[in-house]
């Protein structure tokens, strides 16, 4: 009886999926065919097809079996229906699919509805794919009989309904990039990139890939996890964390699958071998904009890329901004990444608007002015903020403060700017440079609390201010005509005309009022609206605020800040018993008060939510996860929102959340300050926004980017490991032909603190293999003799500051012949560390070189080398290795173990570092010094013999009872010093020569 009664090769208009296992590891040579061997091959069918096609077969055989498909060569996939005659990777076209790269085999059940359509896929990156499709015989299971009853047709649409997540058109259309071709995608901030990105994972999540996901942080982990549980996802991604010893990790690598890993633990596997690079899919980065400033990514990279030439590195970002800082930086972030193609997705994109414009949210803005007290107190803060950054301009005229402006000192992201800009220079800063930064902060801090919180609080900041210490302390603003302005204002809001006790509430209070009264008006069923506000403390308040009413809430937070000591207690221990119950968000439920006949707010339980209308007040991101307000928003559904704080992200996020559920509308309330600070800082962060996507626009258009640069091929110069090298050094005589030498890598050992430097990328990159150990004494470990210590300029100021530098100096002069101090500049900043180069006009400060003096006096054998960048350092140790020894691993890891072993309870402190500085006493041999003496005087009561015993060495045993028996001269020491100073300065006397 014929089976397969009908087959065609279809041209595939889908994207395929990204590379995959070779057979051969994964699927065991004594496996194959291993099904046929088993039951009855009731056909069997022999065919190749194209990258990137498909070929489509209908069966009808009656009974129950079972689809086998090897692939011989290249790689072949199964989807298939008894509905669409052409299933493809679509998941609404197919109701069974089998994706791995050995045996797909999927049972066919007697129940389901015939003919069966059988698609089979060739992978796009074989050629040609050859393969075996067997039909065979095989009675069905319990197990397959309950898989048959998910698949019925009643309950088929609402499977793919939960199993698959929907998205909108342009996040079909990002989905379908990236999963085309390798790239990197920077997308406006809430556009749902993570939807994008879970999509990714939810293909992958299977053994027969091994996928690793950088760069995320454990409450994305937690959140895609628990999204993927939720579609059933058979095989979910697994966490790799210190918790996992090394055996473990390799068991894991070896099951396959999607990994979150953090870059410090994947760097250390690939350096080991731990991890089968060959085998390995593909690399997922969630934050790419992060990838320069954590070089251990970078590197996790690089070493995967050497090794593996096919599988794909596909990476993410929300943050334009980040990609316009710095020289070529997209650039640069793309070069490290081994990816060519970029793919921009600003919100002012045509598919974007189109996708968010046929289902938005009604929006309801409501314009409120500021008491004049406020105005009067925003202007007197700007001026303090003009006058702070006009200081900073005039002490520091060398430096580059465009950015340094009013305007952007309102912005969320200026103080990482600031920290961007001067972290290198920042010991180049005279201290008054430096507290006006601070007063920066400070200032920047109280004109956002101006109108984020309330008259009481406001004032109590500024009391805490108001000091004779502080003003001392600070840069001088405090004696200023505008805070005089701004200390007498905020008293006003305390008091009325007559002296008396009548706080100023805050405007948007009463604004929310409004806005709950007509939503409890228009509303005929009990409605949830959500509140969103910057933080928790403001959750507070307006909890505060609708349990108690304004006036009340104003008087006890009086009591608190400025009342009797008896008020003060009572009213700070109940206020302290309230906080301890705020977690995350405030649920409170509106109540109908019979007395007054208004309503009253009571709080209740997120789940005990009943009949009553219910307000949910919640920051935008709940401990700081930018994912939490899409799940409160899948969660809740709410119907009303109300920002009581602007944020650029959460509006998208309702955007999008709004163009996904189009069956209820969201009417949102946006109360807004006119005229006032947060107005200019949203629409700052907009234009902000719209120029690094200009930007980014404009330099995507004039890049050049090699072919090489994905380093799928052998030309990628990124990928070189003779960076520095002569071709002539390679060769022992140009005379005898060239022959090559066979020499081995220079090794270096690496402290795996010094993975976040980009030291040891480049130290690769000039084929020095790295060993990655936790070292106790010194970073990096040349040879047996050498060990070096790495700081930078910062490290170097803060180590000098706390004595920290001291204790290494003497750990590393102990253990080594050859202790180094290095220390080491940014490429991007002068070379110099002279007071008459400082940045700053007033400085007078030459703290640092003069500790730098004493270091080198206390430590003569301490050498400090100075390199003026990483790149510098890794040719300087290439040279400093030349001809010398190769260091072990072991010994370097087990120096500084023993005194840690000696400083117990057991033995006296004071004794064995005593010990630890006699001729002959090693690391080795104190340990059985200090367990076989019980004082130093048995310890000199010892003959040499009797020590010879316990050194088990006759050279350190010599040289120890030498050191404590024999006589010292001190007459004739001093005349042969006189008589070799007189005729050979420093040289010493060699008594034997006459």
């Amino acid at each position: 009886m014929l089976l397969i009664v009908k087959s065609n090769i279809v041209s595939s208009l889908l994207v395929p999926r990204s590379n995959m296992f070779k057979e051969e590891w994964w699927l065991p040579a004594n496996l194959t065919f291993s099904l046929s061997c088993c039951c009855d091959i009731l056909q069997s069918e022999y065919g190749f097809i194209e990258a990137n096609n498909r070929k489509i077969f209908t069966l009808v055989y009656p009974d129950s079996f079972d689809i086998c498909l090897i692939s011989k060569i290249g790689d072949a996939d199964l989807y298939i229906s008894n509905e669409n005659p052409n299933p493809s990777y679509n998941p609404e076209s197919y109701i069974l699919h089998s994706a791995t790269c050995g045996e797909d085999i999927l049972h066919i059940h007697k129940k389901l509805k015939r003919p069966i359509y059988v698609s089979v896929f060739g992978y796009p990156s074989y050629k040609t794919t050859h393969f075996f499709l067997n039909i065979v015989s095989r009675e069905s299971t319990e197990k397959d009989t309950l898989d048959l009853e998910l698949l019925s047709s009643e309950n088929k649409s609402s499977i793919f309904q939960t199993h698959w997540i929907i998205m909108l058109e342009y996040e079909n259309q990002m989905f379908l990039d990236i999963l085309h071709e390798d790239g990197l995608i920077i997308s406006a901030k809430g556009l749902g990139i993570e939807k994008v990105f879970m999509n990714l994972l939810k293909i992958y999540c299977d053994p027969g890939n091994l996928i690793f996901v950088l760069k995320t942080n454990s409450d994305e982990e937690s959140y895609f996890i628990t999204e993927l549980a939720k579609q059933n996802v058979v095989y979910l991604p697994k966490v790799i964390s210190s918790e996992n010893s090394i055996s473990e990790r390799e068991n894991i690598y070896k099951e396959g699958g999607v990994l979150f890993i953090s870059s410090r633990i994947i760097v250390v596997d690939l350096l080991k071998h731990r991890i089968p690079i060959k085998k390995v899919t593909g690399f997922l980065v969630y934050r790419a904009h992060k990838i320069l400033e954590s070089c251990q990514d970078g590197f996790a990279l690089r070493l995967y890329r050497l090794e593996n030439k096919t599988g794909f590195i596909k990476a993410f970002s929300s943050s334009p901004e980040s990609f316009t800082r710095g020289f070529a930086r997209v650039e640069r972030v793309m070069k490290t990444l081994f990816l060519r193609s970029l793919y921009l997705w600003p919100r002012f994109q045509a598919i974007v608007n189109s996708s968010l414009d046929k289902w938005k949210p009604e929006v309801v803005e409501l314009h409120i002015q500021l008491t004049p007290l406020m105005l009067e107190l925003q202007t007197a803060l700007l001026d303090l903020i003009n006058y702070i950054i006009k200081e900073i301009k005039r002490i520091n005229p060398i430096l580059d403060t465009d950015e340094i402006t009013v305007e952007n000192a309102l912005s969320k992201s200026f103080h990482k700017l600031l920290q961007i800009q001067l972290d290198p220079v920042w010991h180049q800063l005279s201290a008054t440079t430096k507290q006006l930064l601070a007063d920066l902060k400070i200032l920047r801090h109280i004109l956002l609390s101006l109108t984020q919180t309330d008259c009481i609080r406001f004032n109590n900041l500024l009391t805490s201010l108001r000091s004779t210490e502080y003003a001392q302390r600070s840069s001088g603003w405090v004696l200023l005509d505008s805070a005089e302005t701004l200390f007498v204002t905020a008293n006003k809001r305390l008091y009325n005309s007559k002296s008396e006790i009548d706080p100023e509430p805050n405007p948007k209070w009463q604004a929310l009022d409004e806005i709950l009264k007509e939503i409890r008006t228009s509303s005929h069923e009990p409605e949830t609206v959500l509140i969103l506000v910057n933080n928790i403390e403001i959750c507070r308040q307006l909890k505060d605020y609708l349990i108690k009413s304004a006036k009340k809430m104003l008087v006890d937070l009086y009591k608190r800040f400025f009342g009797s000591k008896d008020q003060r207690i009572a009213i700070v221990t109940a206020h302290s018993e309230e906080e301890e119950n705020i977690n995350n968000c405030v649920t409170l439920s509106q109540q109908q008060d019979s007395t007054t006949g208004g309503v009253s707010f009571v709080e209740c339980l997120q789940e005990n939510i009943g009949s009553e209308p219910t307000v949910i007040i919640e920051p935008f991101k709940k401990e700081n996860n930018i994912l939490s307000l899409p799940k409160t928003l899948q969660t809740l559904k709410p119907h009303f929102i109300v920002m009581y704080d602007t944020d650029i992200t959460a509006i998208r996020q309702i955007e999008v959340f709004q163009s996904t559920n189009t069956d209820f509308r969201i009417t949102v309330y946006f109360p807004i300050y006119v005229g006032a600070v947060e107005e200019q800082a949203y629409l700052t962060t907009l234009r902000k926004e719209r120029s690094a996507f200009e930007f980014l626009i404009e330099e995507k258009s004039s890049m050049i980017i090699p072919v090489e640069q994905d380093g799928k091929t052998a030309d990628c110069p990124e990928l070189l490991r003779d960076s520095g090298k002569s071709v002539l050094s390679e060769f022992h005589d140009t005379r005898k032909g060239g022959i090559p030498k066979t020499t081995n890598n220079s090794l270096i050992i690496v402290d795996m603190r010094e993975f976040r430097s980009e030291l040891p990328v480049l130290l690769h990159r000039r084929g020095i293999d790295i060993d990655p150990v936790t070292l106790q004494i010194g970073d990096y470990i040349l040879s047996p003799d050498i060990c070096v210590e790495r700081k930078s300029i910062s490290d170097l100021v803060g180590s000098l500051n706390s004595g920290r530098l001291y204790q290494q100096a003497v750990a590393m002069s102990r253990y080594y012949a050859k202790p180094i101090l290095l220390i080491e500049f940014d490429q991007n900043k002068p070379f110099d560390l002279q007071g008459r180069y400082y940045l700053s006009k007033d400085i007078s400060s030459m703290d640092i070189t003069a500790k730098l003096q004493l270091l080198t006096l206390h430590f003569p054998k301490l050498k400090i080398v100075w390199s003026p960048s990483p790149y510098a350092t890794a040719q300087l140790f290439q040279e400093i290795k030349a001809s010398k020894p190769e260091p072990n691993s072991n010994t370097a890891v087990s120096v500084g173990l023993q005194d840690e072993n000696c400083n117990n309870e057991k033995f006296n402190a004071s004794i064995a570092d005593f010990l630890s500085k006699l001729p002959g006493v090693t690391t080795q041999n104190i340990q059985s010094i200090l367990n076989k003496a019980e004082s130093l005087e048995q310890l000199l009561s010892y003959s040499q013999n009797e020590l010879n015993e316990i050194f088990c060495n006759n050279s350190q045993t010599e040289q120890f009872y030498s050191a404590l028996h024999d006589e010292f001269n001190n007459t004739e020491k001093q005349s042969a010093a006189t008589k070799t100073n007189k005729t050979r300065g420093f040289r010493a006397i060699n008594k034997n020569k006459k």
